[in-house]
């Protein structure tokens, strides 16, 4: 039984941080602590956490370093000891794969805010989705950021919550407290400002460009971020 009430989010890259989610955690009053993989920072015990939450990076769930296999192990454990979780982007992919998926190469890279058409990226909630706590009071359609090369093949066990017309598998269920999301519902503005400037993937598209299209749809897009991380704590019995 998790008497704790304390949430670790680990990062895989020092660039990629919480963002809105710190800002969530903080508003609400809710402890937790950081891990950076990147600095060389050591994975705690999970005996001292009740959620984990495990952000993106340039890393793929498939690489056999020992940071990986460290963190493939620590994500299998986790869902032994029944604590909740959310993955975003890299974070989804090795959720899947700990608990019996697979990761594969995505028939399109899906970069930035719009597709190779000029269109927003956006998903759409399944049935299951629709019903899901983690989108109570959010709508069937979300427009989202996307950041990735990889995607998921679930097993037969996993729920679909929400599908992409590039890349499907978007919003995964593993467990009734595991969850995972390819997309960057944690973006801020700040956040951004580093990665166009950063992240090899971003660079062709341009810092200008990313800031435009992230100023055209934040006045949506960080609400839902904030409820959706909400809804996560919420489920993860933190708030």
């Amino acid at each position: 039984m998790i008497s704790v009430s304390k949430l670790l989010i680990v990062q895989n890259i020092t660039r990629e941080g919480p963002g809105l989610l710190e800002r969530v955690l903080n508003d609400m009053d809710i402890d937790f602590d950081r891990i950076d993989l990147d600095q060389g920072q050591t994975l705690p015990p999970l005996k001292n956490y009740k959620a984990l939450i495990v952000l993106g990076g340039p890393d793929s769930a498939n690489d056999t370093t020992p940071k990986m296999m460290r963190e493939m192990a620590y994500i299998k454990e986790s869902l032994a000891l029944g604590l909740a979780y959310l993955g975003i982007c890299l974070g989804l992919q090795t959720l899947v794969k700990a608990a019996g998926g697979a990761v594969v190469a995505g028939d399109v890279k899906e970069i930035g805010f719009t597709d190779p058409k000029g269109k927003q990226y956006a998903v759409n909630l399944t049935n299951e989705g629709r019903s899901d706590p983690l989108f109570t009071d959010l709508p069937d359609v979300l427009d989202v950021f996307q950041l990735h090369g990889e995607t998921v093949e679930l097993a037969k066990e996993m729920t679909l919550l929400a599908a992409g017309q590039y890349c499907r598998n978007q919003v995964v269920k593993v467990t009734d407290k595991a969850y995972g999301i390819q997309s960057h519902f944690e973006l801020t503005a700040e956040m951004l400002e580093v990665w166009a400037t950063q992240d090899p993937d971003l660079l062709p598209v341009g810092r200008d460009k990313l800031l435009a299209d992230f100023k055209a749809i934040e006045s949506s897009y960080t609400p839902t971020g904030r409820a959706l991380l909400t809804n996560f704590l919420r489920i993860a019995g933190l708030i």
